[in-house]
């Protein structure tokens, strides 16, 4: 695996130097990508973790200290039908969070139906229901709408405007990101915020799109951007472009640890990722996070808000039998049909 060939060249060196070993990661070999760079993330979590462990101080303190001691969250909402995002959305309020993501008003439903709309009834559609979901909110919720990399720059466009009243905090993923170009495009014909960036692991196709001013909230995700050191340097040209920072994390417990602790230390971050209640595909009505029961400490949120974690640190610990209470998960390589035997974005 990548993390064995990384222990050939970082096994005997001195941990604190976490600086130099980042660059070497990123530097010794020619082709990068998303799984090469997910193990130079975890390798850099790591060993943050291992160096504030070491010193007995919490990883914020190593990054310059706390600009904040609490995070703002927002919960996850899968659903496959209109009405049953409006109940998740009322349970959601009943537990206290006060911004809801994984909003996709596009619905996720199953990759065994096939799908066919027309144009008007598919952006229509989704406008009313992001309509319906306001309604029930009102001004006591930020929405966060999730698009999945689903539209075209035109539907994009024709979508967000149609949704600019509602006040959406932003909308995640119009289209696909890797290109810049296209990307500023659509943020240049629409007035609703564009987050995106989850997919990114270099800190390069993050300047790509600021420099196009093609993001307002930048995604940086810890587990493959290169980790706390690579989530800290994004942040950095995010806040030199007036980008606030939305951190995302759908996966583990020690993700929403690393993300918390660049939260505790930049000063744009403004909201952070809370993964509940979608597991395997299967969507269950909780306030826990996804994995809490492989490590042995994970804020709870209260108010909409967490405490970010003071312990050395990450400020939690795996378990020691964390893999046998959750093995790997294999994710089945399905997508949904269209009815023209082509396949569909969702």
């Amino acid at each position: 695996t990548c993390i064995r060939r990384f222990a050939e060249c970082l096994v005997g060196k001195r941990a604190f130097d976490i600086g130099h070993h980042w660059n070497v990661t990123h530097r010794f070999i020619y082709f990068q990508g998303l799984a090469i760079n997910a193990a130079i993330s975890s390798i850099d979590i790591a060993l943050w973790d291992i160096k504030g462990k070491a010193l007995g101080v919490p990883i914020y303190e190593l990054l310059g200290g706390a600009c904040r001691t609490k995070a703002r969250v927002y919960g996850h909402i899968y659903e496959s039908t209109i009405e049953k995002v409006l109940e998740e959305c009322k349970r959601k309020m009943d537990m206290g969070f006060t911004a809801f993501g994984h909003i996709n008003p596009f619905l996720d439903e199953g990759t065994d139906k096939v799908y066919f709309k027309t144009h008007v009834q598919k952006i229509q559609d989704a406008i009313e229901n992001v309509r319906k979901m306001r309604a029930v909110v009102g001004d006591k919720v930020d929405l966060l709408v999730e698009l999945h990399r689903r539209l075209t720059p035109a539907e994009a466009i024709t979508f967000c405007n149609g949704i600019a009243d509602t006040h959406p905090m932003l909308v995640e993923d119009p289209i696909r990101p890797e290109n810049a170009d296209a990307m500023a495009r659509v943020a240049d014909r629409i007035s609703v915020p564009i987050g995106t960036g989850e997919r990114f692991c270099t800190i390069y196709e993050f300047q790509a799109l600021l420099a196009r001013n093609a993001v307002e909230y930048a995604r940086v995700d810890v587990a493959v951007c290169g980790g706390i050191t690579g989530a800290k340097k994004v942040a950095a040209m995010a806040e030199a472009n007036h980008v606030q920072v939305v951190p995302h994390n759908p996966l583990s417990p020690i993700g929403l640890a690393a993300c918390l602790q660049v939260a505790a230390a930049i000063p744009n971050f403004v909201i952070q990722e809370y993964a509940t209640g979608c597991e395997a595909g299967v969507f269950e009505s909780k306030s826990e996070h996804l994995g809490s029961d492989i490590v042995d400490y994970v804020p709870v949120p209260k108010d909409g808000f967490v405490n970010i974690p003071s312990g050395p640190g990450l400020g939690t610990n795996l378990l020691e039998n964390a893999q046998d209470i959750r093995s790997p998960l294999v994710q089945p390589i399905k997508m949904r049909p269209h009815r023209d035997g082509f396949i569909v974005d969702q």
